[in-house]
């Protein structure tokens, strides 16, 4: 079974080509970095940097909503290939093929940490805060429907 589910953050934003048969499909290219946990190698880093590709829809998802810093829960299969450089090199590659992409947290949260510093959400204009439900759930204000990115 080749299956792999990933928490981080984009490292940069998300390259976006579109292919060019008869039906013209986004192919989005970026990487996300993920935390390893109380693990450090030897060079002191303490994040794994992954490539991630994601085609069709979800391309076109990933190149209108994610950007550098935001979070994000994904999952998807790896696919390793390899190539010849100019320079007659042959070079191996690791990727994962995106089949499915989530946020793995608030809008105000990704663009604290993109822009490094936290920030919180406040509610609408005369609009309650959303508070947790018993369920574990937060009641979302209504509203807001226009500024979600799904429906």
């Amino acid at each position: 079974m080749n299956r792999v589910i990933l928490m981080g953050r984009l490292t940069r934003d998300p390259e976006v080509r579109y292919s060019q048969n008869d039906t013209s499909m986004a192919i989005a290219r970026f990487s996300i970095a993920v935390d390893r946990r109380r693990q450090q190698n030897n060079d002191g880093q303490t994040a794994d940097f992954i490539n991630i590709v994601a085609f069709g829809r979800l391309g076109e998802f990933a190149e209108k909503y994610l950007h550098k810093g935001t979070k994000v829960a994904l999952e998807g299969r790896i696919q390793t290939g390899s190539y010849t450089n100019k320079e007659g090199v042959k070079v191996y590659t690791t990727d994962i093929i995106a089949d499915n992409i989530e946020f793995a947290e608030s809008k105000g949260a990704s663009d604290g940490a993109a822009n490094g510093g936290g920030q919180s959400y406040s509610a609408p204009q005369g609009q309650a805060e959303p508070t947790p439900a018993d369920d574990g759930f937060m009641n979302i204000p209504d509203g807001i429907d226009e500024e979600l990115p799904f429906s």
